[in-house]
This record gives structure tokens, C-alpha cells and sequence, in this order.
């Protein structure tokens, strides 16, 4: 009993041993190491926090040492927040670290704004005191913004919009406001939107040029029926769409916000000197309208990194110029359903490398397909008026860049001039069929297929085309005064280069 009483006392030791979190540690000297100089943390919006950024301190010396004090420089009057070791807080002491080890310090800051003196805001995280002070500054820049969301009614529920019915006849509500009246954007500070900012039937949304409007997960604008989108930008001061995570390696990920979404009925819609980035699709258009007047016209506009499509367009009219598409997941342009485009000197690409895409850079159709009550698969047609191409590159990653997928039924209308198509039908899928004889100048006309558009750097969504592209020169010299100038305001040539660039030398 005497040896069993004797070996639960050194295993309780033992044990009581391994978990004290103190040891043996000597005063630092000064002589920390850190994984950065400075930590910048990227720009935040007024009130709203940051992402969580890390600095990494090292004890490389062959003691363990004890840190007096790590402490913020405005101590709790800082708008910075830390993580030492686990434990937050502002100021603290008796910092333990290993030999040869390291600990984490986490780092979030929230600003109010107004009660700043200088956007670009600036701390330090102080280590010890005396002569054997280090320090590491931290410094935010923070910007003032309008924003707007839903409000919540009595009973603490999120105010929504109805967007349609489901097929049980049940409204479909998403979380979203409408605006009161007419409204401009201004371009004095960003526009950070949650939920969908909707416009009223027969008001307008005008956004002025340089603006930028920021969406949270699961936004976007809604343009109602008889209601009118206005994108005011110009070549100096473009107007931006993009989500609201600042953090530079959210640049360009593609799904942080829903869309822009031009619903039935809507018109009149312009979009000028736009970038619409990073969205799930970058417009849908669903609006029917006459045939000789565009329910969108787009000019002067990118849009990239969208999930979906680029722009998702059904039965609809659209005219475009100097447009610019590229890294959708599916097509980075729709026309479905029939409709009216036309599209002069744009860069339709996908070089999209998120995971396989089944759809083509450019996809037309003139159907759509649904399930009735009896299960039966059902095919509706509507009238093509119109799908023209001219001077347009048409590229992308996967061997087949262009499908005209025709429905009986309807009328179909579709012409290519002067275009750099790209479509390798190496397995013969294509032949016999009459939407892809290249040779009938009845729809097809001057086209390059398979030629080299030599993009300065496609992944990277830089369009603009080098000296060795067969697009220079090949445009239709006739569209040369109802465009005159690329998208970078550059004089067009005569004869011009095909797509929304002007060839370069790239350095």
C-alpha cells in the first residue's frame, strides 16, 4: 500500500506539472523578433469592423524570456483591438515566450469616422518600456460612406421585397427596400448596400460619374417595371460596382454580391464607363421591349469574376459598345429566349479557371424549357429579332466560344461581321449543322476563326491586345464612325482593330 500510495503522489505531480502554464523565464532585452515591419490593414468603412490580421513574434534566443508589457500606444482609447495569446484586451503584462518559440497577436479595429481627424488612422503595439521598447505600427485608412439596408419592423423581422411567385403561387421575398423617389449617387463618398436596393416603378436611379457603390453578401439593385437605371460615368471617372470586402485578396473573387437585376418592363436603361466585378452575375435583364428601341444600352463598360454570367439576358433588347466580359462561370454573355442585340467592337472572353464551365463565352438561343403539371418537358420559343456581332473578339479556354442553339418555332435573325471567333469543333460535333457554316454569308461575313487575339494577360483580365494579334486592322471600316474610340479613349484606325482595344506594344 506504502509503494501504491508513493506512485500516485509522483503521478500527481506529474501531472500537475505538465499543466501549469508558467515557467522559468528571464526579462526580455529588446530583442524580438517580428513577421512584419509595419501591419497595414486594409481600408474599412466607417463603423463597420475589420478582417482579423496576425503578427507573429519571435523569441530567438535560447531562453525563455518574459515580456513586461505589450500594450497599444493609446492604450483603451485605441480603436484597434488585440489578441495576445489567446486572451483580448489592450494592455497587457508578463508576456511569457518559449526559447526558440513564438506567439500570435491578432489584430481588428472599428472606427467611427467622425471621430477621426485623419482617414489614414495610426497606432502602435508597444513591446516593454524603457530601453528595451520595440514597437510596431499599425495603420488603417477609413472611409466615411452612405449606407443603406433594410429596415426591421416592430417585430424585429428584416424588411423584403417580393421579386415574383413560386410555383406553388407563393410570393418569393428576398431582404431588400425600395427607394422613395427619384435618387441620385453622388460621387462625395462610397454607397455601401445590404440587401436590394430596389427602384420604384416610374423613378429613376441615376449614378454620377466616379462613384462607387459596395454591396455586402447577397446584394445587388433591383430596376423595377417602368423604372429607369442611369450609369453616368466617364473615361476619367469611371463608376465602380464591387463587394464590400476591402481586404486586398478579395479583389477579384468572384460571388461576393448578387447582381444587378433589370427586371421585366424596365427601359431606358443606360450604362456608361462602368466596372461590375466580383458579382454572382453581373446583370440580368429580363425586360421585353419593342424592337427598335434598347432596353439597355451598355458602352464603355467591364465587367469581370462573375459566378454565373457576365450578363444573363432574356427576351430582351441590349446594345453594346467598347463592352468588355471575361471570367464568368457559365457564359459571360446570355441572350436567351429571342430578344434584340446588337454588339459592336466588344471583347467577349472566359478564361474562367474556377472549375469546368459548360456554357460558352457567348450563348444565344431563342427557347426556354419547362416541366408541366403532368411531368412533361415543354420547349416555348420566342422571336429572335436580331443577334449581331460585329468587330467583336469572341475567345476563351475551352475549345467551343460561340453556340447559336436554334428552337423551331420562331423567327431567328443572326449575323457575324468581322469577328475573331474561336471554335475548334476538333471532334466534328458541329458539322451539318447550318447555325455553324462559317461559309454562309448570309449570316456570316469577313470572320477570322481560330486566330490569335493575343491578349496582354487574359487570367488577369487585362483585354487589351498586343502587336501580334490578328485582330489588328480586320475591322468593318464602316462602324468606324459610329465608334471612333476604344474603350481607353484611344482614336480608333482606319481600318480599325476588331474589339473594345486598340492594339499595343506591350513593355
Amino acid at each position: 500500500m506504502r509503494y501504491y500510495l508513493t506512485f500516485l503522489t509522483v503521478i500527481t505531480l506529474l501531472i500537475t506539472a505538465s499543466c501549469r502554464k508558467d515557467f522559468g523565464a528571464v526579462l526580455s532585452t529588446g530583442d524580438l523578433s517580428f513577421s512584419k515591419d509595419t501591419v497595414f490593414l486594409d481600408t474599412v468603412f466607417t463603423n463597420i469592423g475589420s478582417s482579423t490580421y496576425n503578427l507573429k513574434v519571435y523569441n530567438k534566443s535560447n531562453k525563455n524570456i518574459s515580456v513586461p508589457s505589450i500594450k497599444l500606444n493609446y492604450g483603451e482609447n485605441s480603436n484597434y483591438r488585440l489578441n495576445v495569446d489567446g486572451i483580448s484586451g489592450k494592455i497587457f503584462e508578463d508576456i511569457k515566450i518559449l526559447a526558440k518559440d513564438s506567439i500570435y497577436i491578432f489584430i481588428e479595429t472599428t472606427i467611427d469616422y467622425s471621430q477621426v481627424t485623419n482617414p489614414i488612422y495610426q497606432d502602435e503595439i508597444i513591446f516593454d518600456t524603457g530601453e528595451n521598447t520595440q514597437e510596431v505600427p499599425l495603420i488603417t485608412l477609413v472611409k466615411d460612406a452612405h449606407f443603406l439596408f433594410p429596415s426591421k419592423n416592430s417585430n424585429g423581422l428584416t424588411e423584403t421585397i417580393t421579386t415574383g411567385l413560386d410555383a406553388n403561387g407563393e410570393a418569393l421575398k428576398i431582404n431588400g427596400f425600395y427607394l422613395d423617389d427619384n435618387t441620385t449617387f453622388t460621387n462625395q463618398k462610397p454607397y455601401v448596400i445590404y440587401g436590394y436596393c430596389a427602384v420604384p416603378e416610374n423613378k429613376t436611379l441615376t449614378i454620377e460619374a466616379g462613384a462607387n457603390i459596395y454591396f455586402h453578401s447577397n446584394s445587388g439593385i433591383i430596376i423595377n417595371k417602368n423604372a429607369t437605371l442611369l450609369v453616368e460615368g466617364t473615361l476619367n471617372k469611371q463608376v465602380t460596382f464591387k463587394g464590400d470586402r476591402l481586404k486586398s485578396e478579395f479583389s477579384n473573387i468572384p460571388g461576393q454580391w448578387g447582381t444587378i437585376w433589370l427586371r421585366a418592363g424596365s427601359k431606358n436603361n443606360i450604362i456608361n464607363n462602368a466596372i461590375i466585378k466580383n458579382a454572382t452575375a453581373g446583370i440580368i435583364i429580363d425586360s421585353i421591349s419593342g424592337y427598335n428601341s434598347p432596353t439597355l444600352t451598355i458602352k464603355n463598360t467591364q465587367i469581370y469574376n462573375s459566378t454565373n454570367y457576365g450578363i444573363l439576358a432574356r427576351e430582351t433588347n441590349i446594345k453594346g459598345e467598347n463592352l468588355v466580359i471575361n471570367n464568368s462561370g457559365q457564359a459571360s454573355l446570355a441572350c436567351t429566349i429571342g430578344g434584340t442585340y446588337n454588339f459592336n467592337y466588344a471583347t467577349f472572353t472566359n478564361f474562367w479557371n474556377g472549375n469546368l464551365r459548360q456554357y460558352p463565352s457567348v450563348l444565344i438561343n431563342n427557347y426556354y424549357s419547362y416541366s408541366n403539371n403532368n411531368g412533361e418537358q415543354i420547349t416555348e420559343t420566342r422571336n429572335l429579332y436580331a443577334a449581331n456581332f460585329t468587330n467583336c473578339i469572341i475567345d476563351g479556354n475551352s475549345n467551343i466560344e460561340l453556340i447559336i442553339d436554334k428552337a423551331e418555332g420562331s423567327i431567328f435573325n443572326y449575323t457575324f461581321k468581322n469577328n475573331l471567333i474561336t471554335f475548334n469543333d476538333y471532334n466534328q460535333s458541329y458539322k451539318g449543322i447550318s447555325e455553324y457554316n462559317f461559309e454562309d454569308t448570309n449570316h456570316f461575313q469577313n470572320n477570322i476563326i481560330n486566330a490569335n487575339p493575343d491578349f496582354k494577360s487574359a487570367i488577369n483580365n487585362q483585354l487589351i491586345i498586343g502587336q501580334n494579334s490578328d485582330a489588328i486592322k480586320n475591322a468593318n471600316t464602316q462602324e468606324n464612325t459610329l465608334v471612333p474610340y476604344d474603350i481607353l479613349g484611344i482614336q480608333r484606325t482606319v481600318p480599325a482593330d476588331i474589339g473594345a482595344y486598340q492594339h499595343t506594344i506591350f513593355n
